[in-house]
């Protein structure tokens, strides 16, 4: 594959992006509009799961993270960073909930599978928190999706995937 060297890159319509705060959207269309008096060119990303649509500059689309759906490489990568063993920190939850949730939005695949790998939970351990849990969720369906069109598989079997990978480390636990 060649990569592109130039900083814009071309969005077509129906082809699915991601928006790292929000995850995996699908182009609808890219549509000129006047907006305070100047012409702009919209990149128009629908966000189905979530009923909602984002407008972003073409100009800045590159600026607000938004991005062309992952390669089978770097999902490759996400995937032996699940496989690795969890590395919590000895620090306070919330700051450490605050460093989860900045991997998150970092859209970045396997900074998302590294928070899937922390929080994820046996049957057998302890219970986790309720902030915990929405944290491991949120990060989980993140890399689903995004898994889930690389693969070209649905989201749940995506997850279901994921899971087993996750399940498969170290079955003992």
């Amino acid at each position: 594959m060649i990569k592109k060297t130039t900083s814009k890159i071309a969005f077509n319509s129906g082809e699915y992006v991601v928006y790292p705060a929000q995850g995996v959207g699908k182009v609808a269309d890219i549509q000129k509009q006047v907006v305070a008096g100047t012409e702009l060119e919209l990149i128009v990303v629908n966000f189905d799961k979530d009923k909602m649509t984002l407008r972003v500059p073409l100009a800045k689309a590159s600026a607000s993270g938004l991005r062309k759906i992952s390669e089978n490489s770097v999902m490759d990568n996400a995937l032996e960073t699940l496989k690795g063993k969890a590395k919590v920190k000895k620090i306070m939850w919330s700051r450490r909930a605050q460093e989860y949730e900045n991997k998150i939005n970092s859209g970045s695949p396997v900074a998302i599978a590294e928070v899937v790998r922390d929080l994820h939970r046996r049957e057998n351990l302890s219970e986790q928190s309720y902030s915990e849990r929405q944290i491991y969720e949120q990060a989980l369906d993140r890399l689903a999706s995004e898994y889930a069109i690389c693969q070209n598989i649905s989201s749940a079997e995506a997850t279901s995937k994921l899971l087993d990978i996750l399940a498969s480390v170290n079955p003992s636990a």
